[in-house]
């Protein structure tokens, strides 16, 4: 059985992530503002650098940016 995570735990996963997919890509988080943008989403490059520093963002924002980066997929797990 598997232990619980901790809310620390669960938003350092989500960071890992995301952050992960952008690096993937190649993704700074200044052309991730242009993508957003691109979308209809209007955030600013240190609004976004905080988020994902502090891992504390909505599932709707990590579809958005997942969305822009043009990410079909998000592996969350090996396991």
């Amino acid at each position: 059985m598997q232990e619980a995570r901790t809310d620390k735990e669960w938003e350092e996963l989500v960071k890992g992530l995301l952050k992960g997919e952008l690096k993937k890509r190649g993704v700074t988080y200044a052309q991730l503002v242009g993508k957003l943008a691109d979308i209809g989403v209007m955030d600013s490059e240190p609004n976004i650098r905080n988020k994902l520093a502090r891992g504390k963002f909505t599932a709707v924002f990590l579809v958005q940016c997942l969305e822009a980066i043009g990410a079909s997929s998000l592996r969350v797990s090996d396991a």
